[in-house]
């Protein structure tokens, strides 16, 4: 007799991102959020020894992701941040998830956030 697989499927909205402890970040006059991102690793080493690239990559956020960032403390879902975010944009935020459900996973492709 063979077992079933259970798969558990959660929505993507429904997860909860948070901010990875070591990223460094600032925030400017306007409100700007910029990430400071440290090339490490070997390759990284001979890019900044050979090609002058730089030991630190400054990663600057545009209005919604510098009004996002500072909230991804693990606490909201993305739903929850999305009925914020539309709070303070409006019409101006649309497509709404779709363009959150985009930003959260480019984050989470560059390993700035991580899921709870």
């Amino acid at each position: 007799m063979r077992k079933k697989k259970i798969v558990i499927r959660q929505n993507y909205l429904e997860k909860i991102p948070m901010r990875k402890p070591e990223i460094a970040w600032t925030t400017d006059e306007q409100g700007i959020v910029t990430l400071e991102i440290e090339n490490k690793g070997w390759a990284n080493r001979l890019a900044q020894l050979f090609f002058n690239r730089p030991k630190v990559s400054y990663i600057h956020m545009d209005e919604l992701g510098s009004f996002l960032w500072p909230k991804l403390e693990g606490e909201k879902n993305i739903i929850d941040l999305g009925v914020e975010v539309k709070e303070q944009f409006g019409e101006k935020a649309e497509p709404l998830y779709e363009r959150l459900a985009r930003f959260f996973q480019i984050l989470d492709q560059c390993h700035f956030i991580m899921f709870k």
